[in-house]
């Protein structure tokens, strides 16, 4: 039994098809061959075309049936993955009315701060769990407020995830969780966040039908099934964003459990049992993919915009154009731990939210022209890093999640032991690497969703840990190393 999964990156558009039985990936490919083209018309818009989307869904299901050694006519479900807090506006024939405004365009910030204060602090993180911020509901108001015609006409409001869902099976339809990453979900009440629409002048009925993000969405169209060569009338059985589509991916699920990525920026998200919020709003909560009013699981995501750039920028500084990431981490670790006084603050690359949306640059703290060489620099840019995460779990355990084992995707800078085993030692936590992504978990996902696996738990056979880091045993330098790093971050936070 094979089941399809698809992760609507800006980038890229990936895919897996999955022996559900043998917890097999059978095949996999990514579409196109460089980056999706983001458009910015204005200094701090980025938009895409929907219509780019759907093209590298078909590029990305060719590469498949070209490489899979099973037939797509086999395939029996089908989940997706999704960059999340893109808003899509189509018409009743479901048509984009205007390109995507996709997750990092910030032209909404002024309105989302607005409506924080207008409509109350309080009542947003205790209902909302979030402040309207740059989300979803407030690029709504803002093409309400400067696109009155495309407003007027538009028909339903969709993530990007829904819009592909659409192409497939006809349907308008979202998910809780993925009407929370708007900020258009009132968690106490399990409803739809009426305070917010009505502060933005939203129409209610631009939100589409809400389905479960694990259970049936909708059947495959004939139209959908002659373009892909997929059979007409399988489920679309699954739907979430990226983020907590990569913490299921990775079988993080119940409370205390954690996810980490540490690409270009990084994401530390946990799992809660309660509807927690955090009073300085320095992370973010979304419903997660099992969540339900009476069990509730929520996702609590911390975001590190400077992570994976920080080592980028490093690389290129030196200049060693061959210079590969595996042989940085090998330089790197002929340093001791600590690299010998050398401390940087990695965040340069905008501001950061969990630092109270300050912008406090990169910084570079007791350089030493004579003990300090590039094994020290380089390994004090991973250790900011990584204290940078540890920092980032110390606000997760001030909600009174206590993760013991953090776990995460084989990849980026996971795959440097300096790194792994600084975060480890530092936050006293078991590092779990894993070979998956997100279209693996999209597709194991579908599976639960379509009833061809009967319970979420079944969905993880043939996922094992590659290999765990612990902490050291004696963590005594690692700490040390942290509190020096701290100091001029509690500085800078307070200057």
């Amino acid at each position: 039994m094979y089941t399809l999964g698809y992760d609507i990156g800006s980038s890229f558009i990936k895919a897996s098809i999955v022996d559900v039985e043998k917890g097999t990936v059978v095949a996999k490919a990514s579409y196109p061959e460089k980056e999706m083209l983001i458009n910015s018309p204005r200094s701090g818009w980025a938009e895409q075309d929907p219509a780019a989307w759907w093209k590298a869904v078909k590029g990305v299901t060719d590469l498949l049936a070209a490489q899979a050694t099973v037939s797509l006519q086999d395939v029996r479900a089908i989940g997706i993955s999704y960059q999340m807090h893109g808003l899509v506006l189509v018409d009743k024939d479901g048509s984009p009315l205007r390109p995507s405004i996709i997750w990092c365009d910030s032209r909404a910030t002024e309105i989302g701060r607005k409506a924080f204060s207008a409509i109350g602090e309080t009542e947003c993180l205790h209902e909302m769990l979030n402040s309207p911020g740059n989300f979803t509901a407030s690029k709504l108001c803002w093409v309400r407020q400067n696109e009155p015609s495309v407003y007027e006409k538009t028909y339903k409001m969709l993530l990007p995830g829904d819009y592909v869902a659409l192409r497939l099976t006809g349907e308008y339809r979202t998910t809780i969780s993925g009407l929370s990453e708007g900020i258009l979900w009132n968690f106490p009440g399990a409803t739809v966040a009426e305070k917010v629409l009505t502060y933005y002048q939203l129409r209610r009925d631009l939100l589409a039908d809400l389905v479960p993000s694990i259970g049936f969405q909708g059947y495959v169209s004939a139209t959908a099934a002659g373009e892909l060569g997929l059979k007409a009338g399988i489920p679309v059985s699954y739907r979430a964003g990226d983020q907590p589509n990569n913490a299921l991916s990775l079988n993080v699920l119940e409370p205390g459990e954690i996810a980490a990525t540490a690409g270009t920026s990084g994401v530390v998200y946990a799992v809660s049992g309660n509807l927690n919020c955090d009073p300085q709003s320095r992370i973010n909560a979304f419903a997660h993919v099992n969540h339900r009013p009476e069990a509730p699981r929520v996702g609590i995501l911390l975001c590190i915009n400077g992570t994976g750039i920080s080592n980028s920028w490093i690389r290129k500084l030196i200049g060693e154009s061959n210079l590969t990431y595996d042989e940085m981490n090998q330089t790197a670790a002929l340093s001791p731990v600590g690299s010998r006084g050398l401390s940087v603050l990695p965040f340069g690359n905008g501001a950061e939210r969990m630092l109270g949306d300050k912008e406090i640059g990169a910084q570079m703290h007791h350089l030493n022209f004579n003990i300090h060489a590039k094994p020290e620099v380089l390994r004090a840019v991973q250790e900011g890093v990584a204290f940078s995460f540890k920092y980032g779990i110390e606000i997760m355990q001030s909600l009174k999640i206590q993760p013991s084992v953090l776990k995460a995707g084989a990849a980026n800078m996971f795959l440097s032991p300096v790194f792994c085993k600084t975060l480890a030692s530092a936050a006293g936590v078991t590092i779990e690497l894993y070979n998956t992504d997100g279209a693996q978990g999209a597709a194991r996902a579908a599976a639960v969703g379509a009833g061809i696996v009967p319970r979420l738990q079944d969905a993880f056979k043939g996922l094992a840990a590659l290999r765990s880091i612990e902490p050291a045993p004696n963590r005594d330098d690692y700490l040390e190393a942290y509190n020096r790093w701290i100091t001029p971050l509690k500085d800078s936070l307070h200057s």
